[in-house]
């Protein structure tokens, strides 16, 4: 897992076409606002969230979110656990976000 400031995260992910961007938050929080071209899996499903996890390719590049940073970064460790290869934390989450939001 790396953390990332805003600008390396999103620079990162745009100029990778290996890249998934994972919303962690609930679907309240997603349709508040969100970053285009996210998937969302809120991490509070528990065993949902690990089964939805489990069907993600694994050798993918995974820019992972949440409000302000804790969930995305448990997440990450989560999916490094289960053998994801590449997991990019986003510090600050949506709340310091100020690039482009759906």
């Amino acid at each position: 897992m790396t953390n990332l400031s805003q600008e390396q995260w999103w620079e990162k992910a745009q100029a990778d076409s290996n890249a998934i961007i994972l919303d962690v938050r609930t679907e309240e929080e997603v349709e508040e606002k969100a970053i285009p071209g996210s998937i969302n899996i809120d991490i509070y499903k528990g065993q949902g969230f690990l089964d939805e996890i489990a069907n993600l390719d694994k050798t993918k590049a995974y820019y992972i979110y949440c409000k302000s940073g804790g969930r995305s970064s448990q997440a990450c460790h989560v999916m490094e656990s289960l053998g994801f290869e590449e997991t990019h934390n986003l510090l600050g989450g949506i709340t310091e976000w100020e690039g482009p939001i759906k």
